[in-house]
């Protein structure tokens, strides 16, 4: 599993020939067929997230924690899912490298061919019952490993969309890359569904659980694909010839763009926070604490994860009429009065969980359909590209690496209210980022 990419810059402060999805000599670019590689790539980045997600609280505190309680192990776990957020600036860096000297070309495959790699590898990952602590350094290797990967899987593919999208649409365009989380949640939700609904227990730890990682890594080889074809258009040179896609070194970006770099990854805030609370710490939760069957959890999180996908194409309709900076703020204020009551619904049994889960994805799908790319258009030109990158490796960070590690301790040691807490502060975040952006490139 990996995380998945916050996206993309926008900006206003591009001349007429690009404003209007015209780019020199090579004709237009058409948004919609950018739009499929975009979202081939992105479904395939959050399916790989969710199937590590759910194996984070299904499989790995019994295959590779056995020596503690299913609280602890699961904490365990958690702590093993963060490795690669924390990782994954390195591999920014690292890849940013290749792609100077080698081209993006060169760069995606490499990536995606290491984030494969540790894929199936944890597929063939033995228990600690065979190889005792080496399991836990080998799941961790493999993390770190996907988090460096994906750090070089940053492809630019949402910012070219959203650079070339016709202004009246571009909050309808930026959400277009968002529809991958609800996509890869569906499909991952379901397949583990599948094999614990109609597996014993006792096949589903030996071998059920594997078969979604070999299918992330199928994915993964379309994804590439898909991607590799968008970056070898010479639409897609030349903006890397205007610079408008150019590799920086991360350095040189946090010098001279820190500042946007940082408030572009406070931000989102609210919407990750809320992504992790409705999607990754319920199942542990449930799992965990209530006599709930995980099959029928799953399933509630698949239809709720299409109501998300539908507040997700909601959302760029709303953000074309209000604007996306009062989108953003509307909704980080929802979330927080959603967070004063609302965890604890999951200890109202199935009904109480899926209203929870319902309005969770709907509040999310509003969120995070237009978070990543208010603050991020204030990137100038020559440092679009890295900085969005950075942008995203650090807001996925902050806001979601250590959510579920969090939001599970404070709720076992003070209450479900207590994880109310943790999406407030994520909420306050989002409204205070938002406030001081003080490069707004994006015209409301």
């Amino acid at each position: 599993m990996t995380q998945p990419s916050a996206t993309h810059p926008i900006s206003d402060n591009l001349g007429p020939e690009v404003r209007d999805g015209h780019i020199g000599s090579h004709g237009s670019i058409a948004p919609g067929e950018i739009a499929v590689g975009v979202f081939i790539g992105r479904t395939s980045e959050f399916f790989d997230f969710f199937v590590y997600a759910i194996a984070s609280v299904v499989v790995f505190p019994r295959l590779v924690f056995p020596y503690v309680d299913a609280l602890t192990g699961t904490l365990y776990s958690f702590g093993i899912f963060a490795l690669a957020f924390v990782v994954r600036p390195i591999g920014t860096a690292i890849f940013m490298a290749v792609d100077r000297a080698y081209g993006k070309g060169a760069k995606m495959i490499t990536a995606l061919f290491l984030l494969g790699t540790a894929t199936v590898a944890i597929a063939f990952l033995p228990g600690y019952e065979r190889i005792g602590i080496a399991a836990v350094w080998l799941l961790a290797i493999a993390r770190m490993l996907q988090g460096i990967a994906l750090g070089g899987t940053w492809d630019g593919l949402a910012s070219l969309l959203a650079l070339y999208a016709p202004k009246e649409k571009r909050g309808w365009y930026a959400m277009i890359p968002q529809l991958g989380a609800p996509a890869g949640l569906i499909v991952a939700s379901a397949l583990f569904a599948f094999f614990v609904g109609n597996l014993s227990a006792q096949d589903f730890f030996d071998w059920g659980w594997r078969y979604p990682f070999f299918v992330a890594f199928a994915i993964n080889v379309v994804a590439l694909f898909a991607r590799l074809r968008m970056v070898s258009t010479p639409e897609y040179a030349d903006m890397f010839a205007n610079r408008e896609l150019m590799p920086m070194r991360v350095f040189d970006t946090f010098r001279m763009e820190g500042r946007t770099v940082l408030i572009g990854a406070f931000a989102p805030l609210a919407s990750f926070a809320l992504f992790h609370m409705v999607t990754v710490f319920p199942l542990s939760w449930v799992f965990l604490f209530t006599s709930e069957e995980i099959a029928r959890f799953l399933v509630i999180e698949t239809v709720s994860a299409f109501f998300g996908l539908a507040a997700i194409v909601a959302s760029g309709i709303i953000a074309d009429r209000v604007g996306r900076r009062s989108l953003l703020i509307g909704t980080a204020v929802a979330i927080a009065a959603f967070s004063g009551f609302a965890p604890q619904l999951l200890d109202g049994g199935p009904v109480g969980e899926t209203v929870f889960m319902v309005l969770g994805f709907i509040l999310l799908g509003l969120s995070f359909g237009q978070s990543s790319g208010v603050v991020a258009a204030g990137f100038s030109k020559t440092y679009r590209y890295t900085g969005s990158a950075i942008t995203s490796d650090l807001a996925w960070l902050f806001g979601a690496g250590f959510a579920p590690l969090a939001a599970l301790l404070l709720s076992t040691e003070f209450g479900l209210l207590a994880a109310g807490g943790y999406l407030l502060s994520g909420a306050i975040c989002t409204m205070l980022a938002v406030w001081l952006s003080a490069r707004p490139a994006v015209k409301d």
